[in-house]
């Protein structure tokens, strides 16, 4: 009973402060949400476009915190911290390069990449305006991903939430006087979360490079080590490409069910968004914990972590999902003030509840599986589980019209689909691989 006690001890000790940081971008969103609805069901749908590109690049980039976590705390597992540091400054570079390229390609093509989603008319105008001045924090937002991979390494991560609170105050603050008090509309909340995205951005690049300096650790690109970090992210890259194409396509049906529904998958997504990294807090713990235990080959210590994270995941999911049902009650008008739109708000939030156990019981043994180095199961079992997906929505757009008759059948079947077939059969891939043994010693 001690050492379950001192295990979960463990992995709440990480997954606490590590929430702070995972709930930054998904934040950023949801305030921008809270704010932008009440401008109108327009603003609200073009911030829904907007958002899910600034996500889904975020999303891809997610390698960045992902892989340099991994790589850290194993090396630091096998007594190698300076080469573990070394590392995680790689992945900062790395970062940095992306964030710049891809920032400046997303701004040339902005209503262009809006229209693709199926915004037009208003709603078009919206997003074009939203990701055009948001897109520039994006480097900022992936030094943050990286450096965190060192802190997450090192099992330091409260500063983490120092950050996270830090970037959410900045946001919140600017938010209001752009959109409200200097009446800038939608350009103004994607101007603030700019800032705030660099401002987290320097908070925690700054002393990640001083601790790195102060073991020792160069702090100069390194062309090799750069490359390293890239062949290393390139499975996780494919793995998250396959899972973002996904959702996108989950918001370009949405789109074609009408501007009320849209909106209101926007709430609930954004909600849904931050819930989750509540559970992928628990997934990336897991992650830090068994890297290290699989770097020092304490492979028995590992595999009970990952039985006592799986349990943790789903638990904490039970909990979050009852106050997302009643949040859902509650707080729909902080999105909206249109009553059809604050109905299926609350009718989306509702269904996805119900899944959210299975979301962290899946979300633990994910992270835990990056946390062991298996990308490429992982980027096959989601390419496997997008290809059926997308079948699915294709399933439920024949149905729209003909079974799916109203707003409220359309906000049931977008959420159960995605959490039955997305979530579901990732949940059976995980579980498949974690029951056996090639995961804790592919990269021993």
């Amino acid at each position: 009973m001690s050492n379950s006690r001192s295990t979960y001890a463990r992995i709440a000790a990480l997954a606490l402060p590590t929430f702070g940081q995972l709930i930054a971008e998904p934040t950023f969103i949801l305030i921008d949400t809270a704010v932008v609805g009440h401008i109108g069901d327009a603003a609200l749908a073009g911030l829904s476009i907007g958002s899910t590109i600034i996500l889904t690049t975020v999303g891809l980039c997610v390698f960045l915190a992902y892989g340099t976590t991994s790589q850290v705390a194993r090396l630091i597992g096998a007594n190698r911290r300076r080469e573990g540091l070394e590392a995680g400054i790689d992945g900062m570079w790395l970062a940095l390069i992306i964030g710049v390229v891809v920032s400046a390609t997303l701004f040339a093509a902005a209503r262009p990449l809006c229209a693709a989603l199926g915004a037009s008319g208003p709603v078009l105008d919206q997003a074009q305006r939203y990701l055009e001045a948001v897109v520039f924090g994006l480097p900022g937002m992936l030094l943050v991903y990286a450096a965190n991979g060192i802190f997450r390494g090192l099992q330091k991560v409260r500063i983490t939430l120092t950050a996270a609170i830090a970037g959410a105050i900045v946001n919140t603050v600017l938010e209001l006087l752009f959109v409200i008090g200097f009446g800038w509309g939608i350009t103004g909340s994607g101007a603030a979360t700019l800032i705030a995205q660099w401002f987290m951005g320097v908070f925690l690049t700054v002393p990640a490079i001083l601790w790195s300096r102060a073991e020792g650790a160069s702090v100069r690109p390194r062309l090799a080590g750069i490359l390293t970090s890239a062949g290393d992210g390139l499975p996780l890259f494919v793995r998250t490409l396959a899972l973002r194409v996904c959702l996108v396509a989950t918001v370009m049906l949405a789109a074609r069910m009408g501007v009320t529904v849209l909106a209101a998958y926007q709430a609930v997504n954004a909600s849904w968004n931050f819930v989750l990294n509540m559970l992928d807090a628990i997934g990336v713990a897991g992650q830090a914990l068994v890297a290290t235990e699989i770097g020092a080959r304490r492979f028995r210590e590992a595999r009970a972590m990952t039985a006592a994270a799986g349990r943790a995941g789903a638990a904490c999911g039970v909990m979050i999902g009852v106050g997302m049902a009643v949040a859902g009650f509650v707080a729909a008008p902080l999105f909206s003030p249109s009553a059809d739109v604050q109905t299926l708000i609350t009718i989306g939030m509702a269904t996805q509840a119900v899944f959210l156990p299975l979301c962290g019981w899946m979300w633990a043994l994910d992270g835990i599986l990056i946390g062991a180095g298996d990308y490429r199961y992982l980027a096959g079992a989601c390419c496997t589980t997008a290809c059926a997906y997308l079948l699915a929505l294709v399933g439920v757009n024949a149905l729209d019209g003909a079974v799916l008759t109203t707003p409220a059948a359309r906000m049931i079947a977008l959420w159960v689909v995605l959490n039955v077939v997305f979530i579901g059969l990732r949940a059976l891939f995980n579980a498949l691989r974690a029951h056996g043994d090639a995961w804790i010693t592919v990269r021993s």
